[in-house]
Parts: structure tokens; sequence; C-alpha cells
């Protein structure tokens, strides 16, 4: 696979994913002085389509590899862990869980440099300087844990000379420290390919609902951060030569009743405790807005309690269940191959692992305000945001509608690159 020179391209490309940043923001983020300077020199799209579920680590997989998951084979945030608390579980951070390969795997065999910072399903990948998105669970050392999964002489540099800078995890502080990491990389390793991961609009949402002030600010900081790269990139002297792409990854809605849905299946006996240990023959792996039905091999009657019991509760109001997806249903979504079944949650409802005392929890009676994502990306108002400006990007150009699985091969060609074989297409309609 060659280098395609006779294509027009980039000889940088800052990729900022700005998780959760969707078509409910497009609006406020084209009045943000630094948004708009990337809208109006840029093409761009805030009808971006996510993919199955609406996870973090399954979108940015998917737009780092062109494929659906049903391909690269990430399905979650997290390992399948039941009745593991969920700040104890695995999540995919390793580059290992990805079965196909990537853009940065091809810009390296391309003599290409390459950078991340918080970038999902990155640890011990092929990326140059890399400083991981991977957390301390149990006993664990989360500053080892980053050197260990990430370039340890990468980011030891980073924390020499940043560290006094770092205020904490949480949010504004976070995304305030990997900005800065991000200047200090693009001023002095010059990469060609850098992928950044912000999560402060996320946070936001998260914590304090869709619309609520708090994300009114996440976005003006955001936006500020954003002016921020584009002043390292000027001051490392590659400003004509780079190009920029700001990417969300799914959208959020808000969340009035969260549904522990496992105690369905409890309550059905295909979930038990024997000898004070507990069992399943069923189990639902929440994604927020959908879950997995995992089902024991070879046990076809915990298949047909499991779905009578959930067609039951669909009948019902309270539990939220708007869908059940047969496998049929889960191959249109492209969806990870080795789940049968999955449900759908309802606009304005979650799922839950965790088993309780009751299984619906009203956030609206108890004043909690509350985003959540991971349904379907074909819900409506959903969809994610896109722009791309810079070097070679044809300015105020609208895209339309477009695919999660676009972004990779479009990397590659600003790049000058032939990507792998893909889902997605180039958007050769925003090149000069």
């Amino acid at each position: 696979m060659e280098q395609s020179n006779n294509l027009k391209q980039a000889k940088h490309l800052v990729v900022i994913s700005l998780d959760a940043f969707s078509e409910d923001n497009w609006g406020e983020a084209k009045k943000l002085p630094n948004f708009s300077r990337l809208i109006e020199n840029g093409a761009f799209s805030n009808q971006l389509k996510s993919v199955f579920p609406t996870h973090t680590y399954v979108a940015h997989t998917t737009i780092v590899t062109g494929v659906y998951p049903e391909k690269h084979g990430i399905h979650h945030n997290n390992q399948f862990q039941p009745f593991v608390p969920e700040k104890e579980q695995t999540w995919h951070w390793h580059q290992r869980d990805i079965k196909v390969p990537t853009i940065y795997d091809l810009a390296r065999q391309k003599g290409l440099k390459t950078a991340a910072l918080l970038w999902p399903v990155s640890g011990k990948s092929s990326i140059h300087y890399n400083l991981p998105e991977v957390a301390a669970i149990k006993n664990e050392n989360q500053a080892l844990k980053v050197i260990k999964n990430g370039s340890p002489l990468f980011v030891a540099g980073l924390e020499l000379r940043l560290g006094k800078k770092r205020k904490g995890i949480k949010q504004p502080y976070l995304d305030d420290y990997i900005t800065l990491c991000a200047m200090d990389t693009i001023r002095r390793k010059k990469p060609n390919l850098l992928l950044l991961h912000l999560l402060d609009l996320d946070s936001a949402k998260h914590n304090h609902g869709t619309s609520s002030e708090e994300v009114r600010e996440a976005l003006d900081r955001t936006d500020r951060r954003i002016g921020e790269i584009f002043q390292s990139v000027k001051e490392a002297n590659i400003m004509d030569s780079t190009a920029f792409f700001v990417v969300g990854d799914h959208g959020q809605f808000d969340i009035h009743y969260a549904v522990h849905i496992n105690n369905l299946l409890r309550d059905r006996g295909l979930i038990c405790e024997e000898k004070g240990e507990r069992k399943w023959r069923a189990y639902l792996q929440s994604a927020g807005g959908s879950a997995y039905l995992h089902l024991r091999d070879d046990d076809p009657e915990a298949e047909e309690i499991a779905l009578s019991c959930l067609r039951e509760a669909m009948k019902e109001e309270k539990y939220g269940i708007e869908h059940i997806y047969n496998r049929r249903e889960l191959d249109n979504l492209q969806a990870v191959r080795h789940i049968k079944y999955a449900i759908e949650a309802k606009k304005g409802y979650i799922f839950k692992d965790t088993l309780t005392e009751f299984t619906v929890d009203n956030y609206l009676a108890k004043g909690i305000k509350n985003g959540n994502h991971g349904y379907s990306p074909n819900k409506s108002n959903y969809r994610c945001n896109f722009i791309a400006s810079g070097c070679n990007i044809k300015g105020n150009l609208p895209l339309g509608s477009l695919e999660m699985v676009d972004i990779a091969p479009t990397m590659a060609r600003v790049l000058g690159l032939d990507f792998y074989p893909r889902d997605g297409r180039v958007l050769e309609e925003m090149m000069k």
C-alpha cells in the first residue's frame, strides 16, 4: 500500500474528539469564536450517525478503523463482567482488543509520526507518543498504569514539564491539562497525526442534563481549548500544512428513570445465589440506553424464559423497554456478532446492571438531573457533529448526512494515504 502522491494532502492532521458533541449543541457552537472559525473555513455536518451502541469506546474504535463494531469487535466500554461493580470493572483499554488495523497503524507503517492523548482503546498500541485513557481500579496506581500502557519516556516528559499544572482528574481540570499536553506535543513533536479526546462536555451532560447552564459553560471552555490548540500549531510553524477534524462520538438524552433490568431476570430464577456466590443463566449487560442479553451456552430454556420475561415487561410503561432486537435486527445495526438479543430503552430511560431491592429509580421524583447515551444511533435528534478545516479542505461546505465509518478513510486521504478495506467512504467532496 503506497502513499497516493497524486492526491492533495496535509502533512499534519489534528483530530479532536469532543465526547457527546451532538446536534443539540450545534446552534450554540456556531456562535463561539473558534468553532465558528472552523465551520466558516471548513466542511461540516450536524448529521453524523454514530454506531450501536452509542458508547464512547465503540464509537472511537469505529472512528480510527472505518468499520462497524461487527468487524472491529469493541462492543461496549467495558468487558463483560457480571456482578462486578462498575467502578471495579476492566474496560477495553488496549489496542489488542481491536480486531482490525487502525489509521495510526497505517500512518506509522508509512513513516509518519503519531501521537494520542486520552484516546480510547489505545493502551499498548503502535502510537509513537501515547498517553492512553486508562483508569486505576482496586489497588492499582494511576500514574504507573498510564506509563505501563503508554509511551513511558513521552509520558514521563509530560509529567516533568507539566505535572505541576495538573489540578486533578475531575472536569474541567482534566481537559485543561490534556489540552496543555496536546499543545506541548504539537510544539515539540510535530506529529503527522494527533488524536485528542476531550470529555468536559460529556461530563457536564451526565452530571447536569443536556440543556443545563453547565453544558453551555463546557462548550465555552471547549472553544477556548480549540483556540489554544490553534495557537500551538502556529507556534510550531505548521499551520499552513495542518488540517483539523472535530468530531462528536454520540449524543445524550435527559434521563427520568433508571431501570435495574436484571431484577426482572432474578425474579424469574435466571439469576440466583448459591453458597454465597451469584450465578446466572441469563444476564443483561447495560449500555445505558440499551442492554445486551447474555445467555449461557446450551441453555435454550433460559433463552425462552428470558425472552418471555422481557416481552411481558415491554408491555409495562414503567420498565421503559422500547424494543427487543433479534439477531437479524442487530445485523442491520452492524452490532457485534456474538450477541443474539439486545433491548432498547425509550427516551428518558436507562438500564442498569445492578441488582437492587427496587427495580425502577425515579430520577424525576428525586430531582436528579442526568444525561446518558448508549441508545440506537437511529434515535431521532441524536446525531453527532463533524467539522473539517485547514489545509486542502474546502470552506463553508455543508456535508449533509455522514456515517462514523467515513472518518478513518477520510483521515487517511487527508494525509495522502490509501486506507485499509473499510465500511465507510472518503469524503472526497470536501477536498480541494
